[in-house]
């Protein structure tokens, strides 16, 4: 076993919200030392929020560690709200959160949605960026978005998949994508909240080994449920906001001088491994750490002793 385990629970040392456009009101929390290495955990989603859990990855003696709920998401407001809701301005977000609480560079971990963001910072700021560290790593291409929702993890798991399609008329099945977005988007408020229980779950069924009921039961509460299901649904359906369907890689070269480590579970069905490998041969200089019994979550044992071990190798930098 690793010798590498979360930190013990911790509080924030502060508080804080940025009014980041008229609309958008965002929160963020700060832990760890208040003169530490600058660092900034990435949530993912989009629309999950700041878990406590996401505190412990970091030595707090050492870390000054900013942890904000994206748009729409987590404490920040409007709740689940789309306009103004895109990945660039979640990108300009990070930066303005950095230069609101006057940090020059930090370390950015993000997983999931938050290795994508994280990603997408790095590119449009590759000065702000003094290492990364990713997990579950996502590109944002079309075969990742068909492996979750039309041909890939249905096969693995048929059984949450049927209950996923099921709240769907069989005429609409041959565009799930596009029947979510429109009953999320429209209608009243019960039935947003039933098609965002069904989104939650489909992902939070398949994210551990073995499925952990204490995580679906919290990911499908209503109130995380409505800005998991309407924000993924949103950004998804609208291919990430990117150029390019390998905007990423395309850009790799303006991040390939970046300290960064890849943490990535053999067994991860919602980013399966192939975008971690070819994130690792588009940056030649990260480090690609493979979890043999690691899956999709980042607080699974392994999983979570390889994200301590890379911010503590970071102390570093």
């Amino acid at each position: 076993m690793s010798r590498y385990q979360l930190y013990p629970e911790i509080e924030p040392f502060r508080t804080g919200r940025l009014q980041a456009s008229a609309l958008h009101n965002l929160h963020y929390e700060e832990v760890g030392t208040a003169n530490g290495l600058p660092a900034v955990f990435l949530h993912g989603g989009p629309g999950v929020g700041i878990l406590p859990v996401y505190r412990r990855f970091f030595d707090p003696k050492v870390y000054h560690l900013v942890l904000p709920d994206q748009r729409g998401a987590g404490k920040s407001t409007p709740h689940a709200d789309l306009r103004e809701n895109t990945t660039w301005n979640l990108v300009e977000d990070i930066e303005k959160i950095k230069n609101h609480l006057g940090i020059d560079k930090w370390v950015v971990l993000g997983g999931s949605w938050g290795s994508f963001l994280a990603l997408c910072y790095a590119i449009r700021y590759p000065e702000s960026v003094k290492g990364l560290i990713l997990r579950g790593v996502f590109l944002g291409r079309s075969f990742e978005t068909d492996w979750l929702f039309r041909r890939g993890m249905s096969e693995v798991y048929p059984d949450e998949w049927e209950r996923f399609q099921a709240l769907v008329p069989l005429e609409e099945r041959d565009d799930l994508l596009k029947a979510y977005y429109h009953r999320l988007t429209t209608g009243n408020e019960e039935e947003q909240l039933k098609f965002a229980a069904a989104w939650s779950r489909w992902e939070a069924a398949t994210m551990n080994l073995v499925p952990d009921l204490e995580a679906i039961e919290k990911l499908t509460d209503a109130h995380i449920a409505l800005s998991i299901g309407r924000t993924e649904c949103h950004y998804t359906v609208n291919r990430f906001f990117m150029p390019t369907d390998n905007y990423i890689l395309e850009n790799a070269a303006r991040i390939a001088h970046v300290p960064c480590r890849i943490v990535q579970g053999r067994h991860d069905m919602i980013c399966p491994v192939r975008s971690a490998w070819d994130l690792h041969e588009a940056l030649p200089k990260s480090e690609l750490t493979i979890v043999p019994l690691g899956s999709h979550s980042p607080v699974e044992e392994a999983m979570a002793a390889e994200l301590v071990r890379a911010t503590e190798d970071f102390k570093r930098l």
